[in-house]
Formats: C-alpha cells, sequence, structure tokens
C-alpha cells in the first residue's frame, strides 16, 4: 500500500473579536501560531502543512515558521460567523484546482490550541489508518459532567438542568464523557468533499489530557498556557 498523501491545513484568519491579532500574538517567546506549525513540521508522518489566512502579516509569519501559504482567503469566507468548514474546503479545492494536488487526508490543526504535539498528530493518524476510518476527531476528559450541571430559573431557584440528571449520583458511577477539545480533525478528502464536514459516518475520538487541550480565546487562556510552559521549562531544568 503507497502512502497517503496528508495534508494539514492550519486556518487563521487576520480578525479576532476576543482578543486582537490573537494568532500571531507572542506565547512562550514566539508567534502563537509557530506552536502548531512546528508541531505540524515535526510530525513523523509527512505533511504538507499549509496556513489558510486573508492576513499579510499571519501569511508573513507562517511562511517564516515553515508553512506555505499558496493562496489567500477570500473575504466573504474570513467573516465572524463563517462556518468553520468553509476556509478548508477553500483550501483544498483550491490546491486541487490550481495545482492539480489532491491528498489522501486533511488534518485540520487549529493554531488556538498550542500544547498539542507532533505525536498527537501521528497518533491520531496512525488511529485512523488502524481502525480503516474516514474521520478521527480529538477530544478531552469533560470537567464537569452534565449530571452535575444545574440552571436557576427566573425566581432563582436552583434546579437540575437535565431532568434525568440525580443530584445523588456518586461521581464515580458516571460514565466517563468527552469534550471536543479543537486541537485535530482529521478526515479522508473524500469525505470532506462528500459530505462538507470534518466528521464521516463513522467518526473515531483521540483522546488528549487536558495538560494538552487548552483551546486559546481569551488573555486568560493565554496566560494559563504561559503558566503550563514555565512549569515544563521548569522540570527541565531540574531533570538529571
Amino acid at each position: 500500500m503507497k502512502p497517503s498523501k496528508v495534508l494539514a491545513v492550519i486556518p487563521a484568519r487576520g480578525g479576532s473579536k476576543g482578543v486582537a491579532g490573537k494568532n500571531i500574538r507572542p506565547l512562550g517567546g514566539r508567534p502563537l501560531i509557530a506552536w502548531t506549525i512546528e508541531a505540524a513540521l515535526a510530525a513523523t508522518t509527512p505533511l504538507r502543512v499549509v496556513v489558510s489566512t486573508d492576513a499579510d502579516d499571519i501569511a508573513e509569519i507562517a511562511s517564516r515558521h515553515g508553512a506555505e501559504v499558496p493562496m489567500r482567503r477570500p473575504d466573504d469566507i474570513a467573516q465572524d460567523d463563517t462556518p468553520g468548514i468553509d476556509p478548508i474546503l477553500h483550501a483544498v479545492q483550491w490546491l486541487d484546482r490550481n495545482e492539480g494536488y489532491r491528498p489522501d487526508l486533511v488534518v485540520v490543526l487549529q493554531p488556538t490550541s498550542p500544547l498539542r504535539t507532533a505525536d498527537d498528530i501521528d497518533a491520531a493518524i496512525r488511529l485512523l489508518r488502524d481502525r480503516g476510518a474516514a474521520a478521527v476527531v480529538s477530544v478531552a476528559p469533560t470537567p464537569h459532567h452534565p449530571a452535575w450541571m444545574k440552571r436557576v430559573t427566573d425566581d432563582g431557584e436552583l434546579v437540575a438542568a437535565f431532568e434525568s440528571a440525580d443530584v445523588l449520583t456518586v461521581r464515580q458511577r458516571l460514565a466517563p464523557l468527552y469534550v471536543l477539545n479543537g486541537a485535530i480533525y482529521l478526515v479522508s478528502r473524500e469525505a470532506l468533499i462528500e459530505r462538507r464536514s470534518l466528521y464521516a459516518a463513522k467518526t473515531y475520538a483521540y483522546v488528549m489530557p487536558p495538560e494538552r487541550s487548552i483551546d486559546i480565546d481569551s488573555l486568560w487562556d493565554f496566560e494559563l498556557v504561559e503558566f503550563v510552559l514555565r512549569r515544563r521549562s521548569a522540570a527541565a531544568s531540574a531533570a538529571p
């Protein structure tokens, strides 16, 4: 069996309502997007790493860190309300139309997941191949089980968020649940084009630990990741 061609698409538009210039904001001494580019380039699986952006400054920084930026994202799919699938389809179809390049697999790596590693990317691809699957998505254990969730009524009463929730449930008896962490979306090109989705009819989960699953969306998230990076650096320095 010939090796699969794998395209890594890193979507990074210029506008950000929450944190201005988020995708190139410094984190641990380098731009945020650089962490994802470097993880993709370090993967054992050969990846073609392409950044989809509408912004010249992001394109320049992405190129400097080793990614390709062969196209610009059109303004109409670089808006706050643009569905996340649109820039991915645009990049894949642009490469087909302009270069005749058709990967077997497409892995979407959001720059807001800087703690995802090259090993995570390789493991997700390995899982897809081992399962003979068309899609794998990364998840993390949810820190708050729905059985413990509440809502507050208009008059201030605390009630169960879900009718079936049992407030006396022992935590250890609850079935483990997982939440999408946004770090890795891996899908066959065929499923992506046919379904216009990052999910296939059957999608498998690649489970990541919480400490590599932080999705940056605010200044507090930047501070949290900086703390994690400082702890890692201190542990590495203390190691014999």
